[in-house]
């Protein structure tokens, strides 16, 4: 059914960069330290869905034809960055429905905006299906069945990827937790707008 050699070497292959900060880790960081694990979950359940697909494209060969029309990763990109730098840009006012509120305000941000939101960064990233494509097809056996082999691949990587999310967005939790006076509330903003402008930029900039 799978190969075991195979399979064990890409658990710890795929934890190493899987818990390794970029995109997605510190989306869950940042929406971690502004709205909370319980809330930060809608985005990983889309960031989850976007890195399923993108896996599954790589070892189904989709991904080859994706890469060769570079215009529409680059739309999505720019969609992506442009959308979460002026997210970023609210944080740091402490506006917008992602920020921390200060006293007496009440902000709301639905499920589909944040599930969106994870969907479109593990989507839009070039560099995500670069590495799909190289990492995933050497370990299918060609000599065994595939469905179960992908099946497989998949679980592990949905599994680990949501792991390594929920030790991030805990993290910006902590953080939140330690400066959770009034007066540091413009501060926590600040910090989790930069995360999110960082992210942004991060997205637009890549593979260039």
């Amino acid at each position: 059914m799978i190969n075991l050699a195979l399979m064990s070497a890409f658990v710890p292959t795929f934890l190493f960069v899987s818990i390794t900060p970029g995109l997605c880790m510190t989306l869950a960081m940042t929406l971690g330290i502004s709205l909370g694990v319980r809330r930060t979950l809608w985005m990983m359940w889309g960031e989850l869905l976007g890195v399923g697909l993108v896996a599954a494209s790589a070892v189904l060969g989709v991904a080859a034809l994706v890469t060769s029309m570079p215009w529409l990763l680059v739309g999505l990109k720019w969609l992506g960055g442009a959308y979460l730098v002026y997210v970023g840009l609210q944080m740091w006012q402490s506006k917008g429905k992602l920020a921390i509120p200060e006293a007496g305000e009440v902000r709301q941000i639905s499920a589909v905006q944040l599930f969106s939101q994870g969907f479109i960064t593990a989507v839009s990233n070039p560099k995500g299906w670069a590495f799909h494509m190289a990492l995933l097809p050497p370990f299918i056996d060609s000599k065994l069945a595939f469905w179960p082999q992908l099946l497989v691949l998949l679980s592990i990587i949905l599994l680990l990827e949501f792991a390594s999310m929920l030790l991030y967005a805990s993290g910006g939790k902590a953080l939140r937790m330690l400066f959770s006076e009034e007066k540091n509330v413009r501060l926590l903003n600040r910090i989790a707008g930069s995360l999110m402008l960082g992210v942004g930029v991060w997205l637009a900039l890549s593979g260039q």
